[in-house]
């Protein structure tokens, strides 16, 4: 019987061949934006899954409030894993990475091979007992044993082969540039490549006992510490056992604050809270303030809008199949009848109807494979992904994409499918079939769901980038256009100062300077804690950034001096003299801060007083998600990069002029260099992806949705054919029924607007309020929105209803 069926629905399909590819295009569209998305969901949500024990690992990160600032940090210092290793019996076990973007000698590592030297980024320094808690594959070597004596490194595949040509590396030596010497450093284990769905990303690993580290310190924050914990008490009650921890090892410091106990501590308004974070949470949950994260962190927000987006995607592509298979009922109408004479029961169509929807979905499904297969590679390059069409087939997966024709067949064709099995044969063989306003109401309800939903897209595609204009164009405190930016200065060493003193003298350079700092996220940072006046207590304190510069920073990176002046070789005395900027000034509380002071104190308890020389206006060192913090500037020699404002229309000539004086001052150092805009652009480059994104699916969107006002333009015409060739006997003309026929349509993308245009302001509006300075909403935006919908309804309309108004009367009206 049931192969019957499928034999009775493909001679159907092949009969009207337009119908079926018309729905099958409708079908295959929204099936494989359905499936690019849910290979994004996929991936986003397998992060740091696929550890043995993912389930048991936790990262310990700080949340505090001191000096009247929130601090959310995933470092934490270094005797504290240890210490909860050995005081809770819950702590199976420990481990601690060092990775410092504020010591560029330390995150970027100059690996030798061949005479030349290699900056290698992705390095870090980690606990014997890493592997302990990340399983990774190892290739080659013993990965217990194989970091547990100083100068050992750890390697991955593809660094083994870059380096020695294939994996079979353990027992070799690995040479790197550390204070102008080689040091060897003898490779024990070769891993296989770290997984990109992982939320830390490394070719090198080097033995913890290898790092120069003042070790000991419990309240600096340098390392990711992460806990195995025993099955048994819940986090959260371990978490609150953590609070004694705080207690036993932090007190102790409260003295340098002429404290005695936390209590104290926490009556002035400040705190410290430990909080477990699993690790798969960190990707996408992650609320660590700037820079604390070692790779760029997802968003759940983000999930779950285009996890939406994908769901009503498929949606849409369902209703166009009820829109067209209803918009054909009339041509199917005396099949129906004759079947019902002959003896068919209702419920033997419906399955007929449901089995020629499942073999339409199922061919669209193939269809939306292919399609998805060679938009892949695209989507992976807007999403800054690696992902793979063979994740659809794995195990946990397979079952569910060989479901869904089944599933969304049963959706689309059900509706449909009732719809045409009620015909009765009587009214059909006598031609007097109506299909009433029931049937059609819900078509247009439908139809004004997918032009909403496409409206929405709309406006959110406007707003991301209308926000990320803002952006660009905003004055964001200082310059970055046009600043060449050598990452590795520190290569240079004694001759840092020559080389961007020659620089500066080429043609197209007007300024240069050397320091570790620049005013973009994830470049290097410093917090350091200072005081209001020389005595030491919690509410005197405040933490801020603290940038070493030169005399040159201020005006190459085209800060503004509102007061006082900039450093001066002419001062003997500005070695020990700050600037500040405008939200340094506020907390202290200071409308002129030129000629006060501030102050650091020792461990002794001694204060030294750093006289304030100058105060610049507020910058955005960070993205406009966070509001601009305190910054103080001192005059102290940094070389980890060299920056050059430069004024030139032939750059590529400039950047090669500068590569011949690196050349000059740093033989077989490698040269690398980029301009302050991209590290500018690479702050909002998740927001650039979800424009991209949202603009590749808003069309897919409204080309399934034009399908759909297509699909119910042709079922209007037919019901309504009698109607035309009367009118036109009468003397309508085709404007007047091309217009007759297109208002219905514009109502219902008014409709249609009325809804999108107050909930697209809602969403939009939420993800808005994430940054501190953001573009306001303006009427244009709902106005364009509108204007392309009712457009492209439209344009969509007008095909079918010119098709109509032009056809013979004669035809329409020989029936009666």
């Amino acid at each position: 019987m049931f192969s019957n069926y499928l034999k009775v629905a493909w001679r159907n399909l092949v009969r009207d061949k337009t119908f079926s590819i018309i729905n099958m295009v409708g079908l295959a569209i929204g099936l494989s934006g359905f499936l690019l998305i849910a290979l994004y969901v996929m991936d986003e949500l397998s992060f740091d899954r696929y550890y043995n024990k993912a389930g048991n690992i936790y990262r310990i990160e700080l949340n505090a409030r001191w000096g009247g600032e929130d601090l959310r940090m995933a470092q934490i210092g270094d005797p504290i894993g240890p210490k909860l290793k050995n005081d809770y019996p819950q702590v199976e076990e420990y481990t601690r990475i060092f990775y410092s973007r504020n010591d560029p000698g330390m995150a970027n590592k100059l690996i030798g091979k061949g005479g030349e030297y290699i900056t290698e980024s992705n390095t870090a320094y980690v606990d014997s007992t890493f592997f302990n808690v990340f399983k990774f594959p190892a290739i080659e070597g013993n990965l217990r044993t194989a970091l547990n004596e100083p100068g050992t490194v750890v390697i991955t595949a593809s660094t083994a082969v870059k380096y020695f040509g294939s994996t079979d590396a353990a027992g070799k030596t690995l040479t790197v540039k550390e204070n102008g010497k080689d040091v060897p450093y003898k490779v024990n284990a070769v891993i296989k490549d770290i997984p990109g769905n992982t939320h830390f990303d490394f070719n090198i690993l080097f033995s913890m006992k290898s790092l120069n580290y003042q070790w000991g310190q419990v309240g600096n924050s340098n390392f990711y510490t992460y806990l195995v914990l025993k099955p048994g008490p819940g986090v959260r009650v371990f978490e609150k056992q953590l609070n004694g921890y705080i207690v036993k090892y932090f007190t102790p410091l409260l003295k340098d604050f002429n404290m005695s106990s936390m209590e104290e501590f926490e009556k002035t308004g400040n705190r410290f809270n430990f909080i477990l974070t699993p690790v798969t949470r960190i990707h996408l949950y992650s609320d660590r303030q700037a820079g604390e994260e070692m790779r760029p962190s997802g968003s759940i927000q983000y999930v779950a809008i285009f996890s939406a987006v994908a769901l009503l995607i498929l949606f849409i592509a369902c209703i166009n199949f009820m829109n067209l298979t209803t918009a054909r009922s009339a041509g199917r109408a005396r099949e129906v009848g004759i079947r019902k004479v002959l003896g068919t029961e209702r419920k033997e169509l419906i399955l007929q109807f449901l089995s020629e929807s499942t073999l339409m979905v199922l061919l669209s499904l193939l269809v939306a494979v292919g399609i998805a297969f060679l938009i892949l590679p695209l989507f992976n390059s807007v999403a800054a992904k690696s992902m793979s069409m063979a994740s659809l087939f794995s195990p946990a997966i397979l079952p569910l994409l060989l479901a869904l024709p089944f599933v969304v067949g049963l959706l689309a064709g059900s509706y449909p499918a009732f719809f045409l099995s009620r015909f009765k044969p009587i009214e059909v063989l006598k031609g007097k079939l109506r299909m009433g306003t029931k049937s059609g109401g819900l078509r247009s309800v439908l139809v004004v769901f997918q032009f909403t939903t496409s409206i929405i897209l709309i406006i959110g595609t406007i707003v991301v980038y209308r926000q990320l204009r803002f952006i660009q164009t905003r004055d964001l405190g200082f310059n970055k256009e046009q600043v060449l930016i050598i990452n590795n200065a520190d290569a240079l060493d004694n001759n840092a100062e020559a080389f961007k003193n020659q620089v500066v003298q080429l043609s197209g350079v007007k300024s240069g300077t050397l320091s570790a700092f620049l005013p973009v996220s994830n470049s290097s940072r410093n917090a350091w804690n200072v005081f209001k006046s020389p005595v030491a207590t919690g509410n005197n304190s405040f933490n801020t950034q603290f940038w070493a510069i030169d005399y040159d920073y201020l005006e190459t990176m085209g800060l503004k001096l509102l007061k006082g002046r900039n450093f001066s070789p002419g001062f003997g005395m500005d070695s020990s003299s700050w600037i500040i900027n405008e939200a340094t000034a506020r907390i202290l509380g200071y409308k002129d801060p030129v000629g006060k002071n501030i102050y650091t104190i020792n461990d002794e308890g001694k204060a030294t007083a750093h006289p304030i020389i100058g105060l610049v206006k507020n910058f955005n060192y960070e993205s406009l998600h966070a509001a601009v913090g305190p910054l103080i500037f001192a005059l102290h020699r940094s070389t980890g990069l060299a920056s050059f404002k430069v004024s030139t229309a032939n750059i590529n000539t400039l950047v090669e002029q500068v590569q011949n004086k690196w050349k000059t001052m740093a033989p077989g150092m490698p040269f690398s260099y980029r301009f302050l805009d991209e590290s500018f652009n690479e702050m909002y480059r998740a927001e650039q992806r979800v424009g991209e994104i949202a603009m590749i699916f808003s069309i897919l969107a409204i080309l399934i949705s034009c399908l759909g006002i297509f699909g119910l333009a042709t079922f209007i015409a037919e019901q309504r054919m009698k109607e035309i060739g009367i009118r036109k006997v009468l003397g309508a003309s085709v404007q007047g029924i091309v217009g007759l026929l297109s208002a219905d349509f514009m109502k219902l993308v008014g409709i249609a607007f009325v809804i999108a245009a107050p909930f697209g302001w809602w969403v939009m509006n939420k993800w808005l309020q994430s940054f501190v300075d953001r573009a306001a909403f303006s009427l244009w935006i709902f106005v364009v929105a509108g204007i392309a919908a009712l457009f492209i309804a439209l344009a969509t309309v007008s095909f079918q209803s010119v098709r109509a108004a032009l056809m013979n009367p004669t035809k329409s009206l020989k029936a009666e």
